[in-house]
């Protein structure tokens, strides 16, 4: 079954979710986005994508994101 474009709005609603949480672990480092941008290896721009809820991360660029972050994944989804 091919994928609806654009995603219907409980999609972008759980995009925003875990932005929401991408941001939060940054902030409870102290992190800059562009710190993060460094560290997981993407720009930042992508980074205020991301938290902003506007562009979904592949899973690779979660793990980086984690891995800068040193949590979990499982915490930032």
């Amino acid at each position: 079954m091919p994928s609806a474009y654009p995603p219907p709005d409980w999609v972008l609603a759980r995009r925003r979710e875990v932005g929401e949480l991408i941001r939060a672990a940054r902030l409870s480092v102290r992190m800059t986005q562009e710190a993060l941008a460094l560290e997981a290896g993407i720009d930042r721009p992508s980074v205020v994508r991301i938290e902003a809820g506007q562009q979904s991360p592949t899973l690779d660029t979660l793990i980086r994101i984690a891995d800068a972050l040193d949590v979990p994944l499982r915490d930032l989804v």
